[in-house]
């Protein structure tokens, strides 16, 4: 089996949820006490959203390549970032690293290729909306992003960083994401991905009115697959 780096903490809510999900997959793959080998690197997500704040993209590129690296030297043969926003620096991160980074956007495709998906609405940041990181990373596999107006892409980001990151989850917040969502399909969205990686802890399967693609859930499953494949 091979060893999965998670760099985590950003938030903790959600990187439970990595750690839970890769081990259900290989127990359930390998059987009897089998669990996933996982290198964790759990940052400080306070310090993180400070460089956020503060646009110090510099010193976040550290925190996470100086993580990315103790993972590689603590065995691990691939590495993920466990959020979609701070895949905005994973180019100098990757560049750090001498194992594969498994990018999130690249398995968010590789789930809507499955369904058959080629136009996704977005939900997550401010940053992973309306930047180009993640949307050119997604065009890469023939995926075009449909983006929320700017109210909502304001009410999407208070929601993220005000409640799910710090573990709060509202109905009425649910309901607004709800109503987004509507939105979205009707600008020609097939499904909706949720690009932060805490809203599946809001939006739970068949509370849309489009079928959900959870970027933490779909990164766990391709991180799971890696793990669990055959070295060559």
């Amino acid at each position: 089996m091979r060893t999965i780096g998670l760099i985590g903490g950003m938030s903790w809510h959600s990187t439970m949820t990595y750690y839970r999900l890769l081990n259900e997959s290989v127990a359930n793959e390998l059987g009897g006490h089998a669990s996933a080998r996982i290198v964790l690197q759990s940052l400080d997500f306070a310090e993180v959203r400070a460089c956020q704040v503060t646009g110090d993209w510099q010193t976040a590129v550290r925190l996470l390549a100086d993580a990315a690296v103790a993972c590689q030297n603590g065995g691990a043969d691939v590495v993920a970032i466990c959020t979609n926003l701070m895949h905005k620096v994973a180019p100098a991160v990757e560049a750090a690293l001498t194992v594969p980074l498994l990018h999130i956007a690249d398995a968010v495709a590789a789930e809507a290729t499955r369904q058959g998906c080629t136009r996704l609405g977005i939900l997550g940041t401010k940053w992973t909306m309306q930047e180009r990181f993640y949307a050119d990373r997604l065009a890469r596999h023939g995926i075009e992003v449909v983006v929320p107006g700017v109210d909502d892409c304001d009410l999407i980001d208070r929601v993220i960083f005000d409640e799910l990151t710090q573990g709060v989850i509202r109905d009425e917040s649910r309901a607004a994401y709800q109503r987004v969502i509507d939105r979205l399909a009707g600008c020609g969205a097939q499904a909706v991905v949720l690009a932060c990686t805490e809203i599946g802890l809001l939006l739970a399967p068949g509370q849309s009115a489009l079928p959900m693609i959870d970027s933490a859930e779909a990164h766990a499953a391709e991180l799971a697959r890696v793990a669990l494949a055959v070295p060559a």
